[in-house]
This record gives C-alpha cells, sequence and structure tokens, in this order.
C-alpha cells in the first residue's frame, strides 16, 4: 500500500528546486510578456550613433507590441559602463543592451572589463550596420576633399584633432588606422559619445571626426558638418556624391561600425525568441528600412547564434586592427 503524499514536503522540494533555478541566474518567462514596459539600455549618451537606431526602432516597438520601450541612455569609458550594468540586469526580459563594434573593441584595449560580451549576454541580433564616415568642421579646416586633408595634415602635424565616442571606440580605432595608413599625425580626443563629440566638432572645438554615418547624417544633410569620404567598398545610396574612401585616395581605408541587441545571460529563450520576431518584424516595415537608409545603413539578417558568431569574429578582427594600428588608450 503506497504511502500518502506529504504535500508540505512537496512544495517545500518544488521551492528548492525553483530557488536553485533561481540562484542560478535563470529566470522563468512570463507567460503573459510584455506585461510591463521593456528597458533598452544604451551605453552612450543621446544623439550618438547607437541612439540614431535605437530610438526609431523603440518607438516602432512601442506601437507594434502596445507596451513603452525605453531607452535609457548609459554614457562613459567607451560603452563600457553601460554594457557592465546591462550585464547585472535581472534577465526577466524586460532589459536589454544595445552596443556594437565598441563591444568587440573593448576586451582589446581595457585591460579589465566588469564583464564579458560573449559569456554576460545572450545574442539577439544584429540591427545596423551604417559605414564610417570621414567628417570635417569645414570653417576650421581648409579643404575640399580627402587628399587635401591629408596634405593638411603632413604640412601641419599634430595641430589636427579628431574626436571619439571614447577610449576604445569605433571611432577611436577608425582614427589610428587612417593615421597610419595616410603617415599623418592628429591628436585624440576621447568624449563620452559620439553625441558630445559631433557637438564639438560643430562648435569647432575638434576639427574632425570618424564617425558612423548614422549619427553624422542629419549634420551633413544640414551642412553642419563635411563628408569627405565613406570608408566603405561602394558610395552610400544615402549620400551618392561622397566619394569612398579608395576613390579619394587611402585605398583600402575600409571601416565599418555596426549595432546589435543583446539580453542578459539567463533571459528565457521563449522571450529571446518573441523579442527577435518583434524586432525583426519591425526592421522590415517600411519607416524604419527607409529611416535605416537615411542613416546610411541596409537592413541585415543576422540573429542568434549566428550573430554571436559574428560579434566573435569581430573581436578577433579588431584585435588585429589595433595590434597593427598601434592604437593605445590615452
Amino acid at each position: 500500500m503506497k504511502k500518502p503524499v506529504n504535500v508540505v514536503k512537496a512544495l517545500s522540494a518544488v521551492a528548492a528546486v525553483v530557488g536553485l533555478i533561481g540562484g542560478s541566474g535563470l529566470a522563468v518567462a512570463d507567460p503573459n510578456w510584455p506585461s510591463k514596459p521593456i528597458t533598452i539600455i544604451v551605453p552612450f549618451p543621446a544623439g550618438g550613433g547607437t541612439d540614431a537606431f535605437a530610438r526609431p526602432l523603440s518607438a516602432h516597438l512601442t506601437k507594434q507590441m502596445g507596451k513603452q520601450i525605453v531607452i535609457d541612455n548609459r554614457g562613459g569609458a567607451g560603452g563600457t559602463l553601460g554594457a557592465g550594468i546591462a550585464a547585472k540586469a535581472a534577465p526577466d526580459g524586460y532589459t536589454f543592451f544595445m552596443g556594437g563594434a565598441h563591444h568587440a573593441i573593448a576586451p582589446t584595449m581595457y585591460q579589465k572589463l566588469d564583464y564579458d560580451i560573449e559569456k554576460s549576454f545572450v545574442p539577439v541580433m544584429l540591427l545596423a550596420t551604417p559605414p564610417q564616415v570621414v567628417v570635417i568642421n569645414a570653417q576650421k579646416i581648409p579643404v575640399t576633399d580627402l587628399k587635401g586633408l591629408i596634405e593638411y595634415a603632413k604640412k601641419n602635424p599634430a595641430k589636427l584633432n579628431y574626436g571619439s565616442a571614447g577610449n576604445g571606440s569605433s571611432h577611436h580605432l577608425a582614427g589610428e588606422l587612417f593615421k597610419m595608413q595616410t603617415k599623418t599625425f592628429i591628436t585624440h580626443i576621447p568624449y563620452r559619445g559620439a553625441g558630445p563629440a559631433l557637438s564639438d566638432l560643430i562648435a569647432g572645438q575638434v576639427e574632425m571626426m570618424f564617425d558612423g554615418l548614422g549619427s553624422s547624417s542629419q549634420h551633413i544633410k544640414s551642412g553642419k558638418i563635411k563628408a569627405l569620404a565613406v570608408a566603405a567598398t561602394k558610395r552610400s545610396p544615402a549620400f551618392p556624391d561622397v566619394p569612398t574612401a579608395a576613390e579619394a585616395g587611402v585605398p583600402g581605408y575600409v571601416v565599418s561600425t555596426w549595432y546589435g541587441l543583446w539580453a542578459p545571460k539567463g533571459t528565457p529563450k521563449e522571450i529571446v525568441d518573441k523579442m527577435t520576431a518583434e524586432v525583426t518584424k519591425a526592421l522590415n516595415s517600411p519607416e524604419l528600412k527607409n529611416s535605416w537608409l537615411n542613416n546610411g545603413s541596409e537592413t541585415p539578417s543576422l540573429t542568434g547564434e549566428a550573430y554571436g558568431k559574428f560579434v566573435n569574429a569581430e573581436i578577433k578582427r579588431w584585435a588585429d586592427v589595433a595590434k597593427a594600428s598601434g592604437a593605445k588608450m590615452d
């Protein structure tokens, strides 16, 4: 004859298992997800390249999903401060992290990080791939093209300054690679994000930048800054009159930036899959496709494990670029 089940002990056992799951960093999927606002941590101040894609995406997702998607700008330390905050967020599907090429560079440039971009997060998907662009304050530098800039820099070593989104950012590495390939010396001025650097470029506090086309595009169109070349293999459809670096006299200078989405490690797969589906739907909408093209980016289609492998390859590629260019923390 079977012994009666001790309900109290059974419930205690279940609670213990749930406790173990919680202690392991795993989270139970909310069956009604999303049932409250979702936060996307952007590790740079407002007005930069990440913001140029994050804000249109969040606005579209808010309408599409019926729940507010909140952008939380956490700038500092070349994007690594915000990444560390995101890595420690609860893995419940209500916090995501939007980073990019900067976070593939950081493992090489920073001796110590309080997160691991490959181990602290779940890769969700690649969001945008705008090229880098060489932009100047035309009031500060008397040149009209890239060849003229190189000649001016050589005649005036250390006179020019270029702003970046911070030490170890793609702007920083793009600048150092340009200096190496053109045999020029231009002083690096790191900022807490591309937004503040662009503001100072427009104001004339720095003379030039190697910026992502996404954040520079509106200022190029308004005439506040001048684009001399895109660091890509082909011209941008949004700026067909701006030559590639190769066309402008620097063959081999190809530096693209990219932005992607991650979730904190332990976020339930069901929620990651739902978010992937929602973002994919948003990116394929006519509204965002047009917004992406205006910011110089095509619409990528890399998700999950394939996106994770892409990030791994980018870490290795940028490590090679840093070594070849001699880029160092300032």
